[in-house]
């Protein structure tokens, strides 16, 4: 087969799996203690690996804040003597495509290769030096600094990172999680290269390493290629091997009013919600799709757009991290209706915790959600995603399979107690931005 043929195989959705079909999913640590999940799969002839660290910016000081994601973004702009160029144009000889995670918890890389042997070894060849031997140079660094300083001054003027950025600091206060993931401008001033080169050594090692992959390759084969690009990553100190994050203290409270020339205002509301491994985490999920996470069948969607025409969307959602990730419900709306839309947005989900769900909207969200359940796996790329997430948060190899169960299961008086004993309304901050001008003396 040709390789533009091949290359076209990389480009496009890549079906893998039939819908129904339970994956199998092996699991081993290397010599060096990485951590590998692997699913064999011979539909298309590629590869797909990810190899995330916990090195996210939870990870990052206050004092240089910044580090992790520069580090993670230099990676592979430079690396065992090939500059970022000699990176591009190799792996588009064989038409391997390069890509990244970056968050609060996790920091990695993505390689999608074909996988005959001469475009996968060339691919994994230079996918094993930008892991294994980054060079961090001082003008990319310097270059990265000053776009990264530009990307953040211009998104500072928009009202919805200017909300988002106000509500995670109301949220998190001095926690980790409170960090911005690209840093602040006066700090990433600061960083210099020997802070990426310390940031890298610290928590790029093979113990702190999660290997995910899923293609056309056996699992001998697999267990080379895990070895392969983890066997030079640094040694990490037994601190460092063991990086925790602190847990996550509830908030008292409050709004804040930022004026702002748009012509909508942003709203947000947040309360910590849930841990990745968290006994509540299936009533709380089935819960949210019924209260704002299930378009337009929610009660959220129902009662401010439906009835009220007050935004044209509005979601809630949980974003679950090591620790308790936040709970946030947003949506906009015009100016003169911002107080009116919070209000309402306030009720509804009190009403939703005081009462929980009918039997009927439980019955609808578990068809939905065990329904659209297949899409979510219907590639190689999202499966490579879970796989990864799994193994980063210890997550069962039976997880997938566990799930749909888990969602079967959930009753409406489950959901109803999570809410009530992990969500306080009173207690959520909430932010308005492009709410209206005090009136004039």
């Amino acid at each position: 087969m040709r390789i533009q043929q091949l290359i076209f195989f990389l480009l496009i959705g890549t079906f893998t799996l039939p819908a129904s079909a339970s994956l199998s999913i092996e699991f081993w640590q290397t010599s060096s203690g990485a951590r590998v999940y692997f699913v064999e799969n011979h539909a298309l002839p590629m590869l797909d690996i990810s190899v995330e660290f916990a090195a996210g910016s939870s990870m990052d000081t206050k004092e240089k804040s910044g580090a992790a994601s520069l580090t993670q973004h230099l990676l592979s702009l430079g690396a065992g003597g090939l500059s970022e160029d000699d990176i591009a144009n190799m792996l588009a000889d064989v038409g391997a495509q390069l890509g990244g995670q970056f968050d609060a918890d996790r920091a990695g890389l993505t390689l999608r290769t074909l996988s005959s042997d001469r475009e996968r070894q060339q691919a994994l060849d230079i996918f094993s030096r930008i892991l294994q031997s980054p060079e961090f140079a001082d003008n990319i660094l310097s270059r990265e600094k000053t776009r990264m300083i530009a990307s953040i001054k211009e998104s500072s003027t928009k009202p919805g990172y200017i909300a988002d950025r106000t509500l995670m600091n109301m949220l998190y206060g001095d926690h980790p999680y409170a960090m911005n993931d690209a840093g602040e401008i006066e700090t990433i001033k600061t960083i210099q290269r020997d802070d990426l080169i310390s940031f890298y050594q610290s928590y790029y090692g093979a113990h702190n390493a999660i290997i995910a992959m899923i293609g056309d390759i056996n699992k001998q084969e697999a267990v080379r290629i895990a070895d392969f690009l983890t066997q030079n990553l640094p040694k990490l100190s037994e601190k460092n091997k063991n990086a925790s994050i602190p847990p996550v203290k509830n908030p008292q409270g409050g709004i804040e009013r930022i004026t702002h020339p748009a012509t909508q205002s942003h709203i947000l509301l947040a309360y910590p919600g849930l841990r990745r491994i968290d006994p509540d985490y299936f009533p709380l999920l089935v819960g949210n799709y019924i209260l704002g996470g299930g378009g337009f069948v929610s009660r959220l969607m129902e009662e401010i757009r439906q009835q009220r025409g007050l935004a044209y969307s509005v979601q809630s959602f949980f974003a679950p991290l090591k620790e308790k990730g936040p709970f946030k419900i947003g949506l906009q709306t015009r100016k003169d209706q911002s107080e009116e839309a919070l209000t309402l947005t306030q009720d509804v989900l009190q009403q939703f915790i005081a009462d929980g769900p009918t039997e009927q909207e439980l019955l609808d969200a578990k068809q939905n959600i065990i329904g659209g359940f297949p899409l979510r796996l219907d590639s190689n790329k999202k499966i490579l995603g879970y796989l990864a997430m799994m193994g980063f948060y210890h997550l069962p190899v039976t997880y997938l399979d566990d799930y749909l169960k888990a969602v079967e299961v959930v009753t409406v008086a489950q959901i109803k107690d999570a809410f009530q004993r992990r969500i306080v309304p009173r207690n959520m901050v909430a932010i308005i931005v492009g709410a209206m001008e005090p009136a004039g003396d």
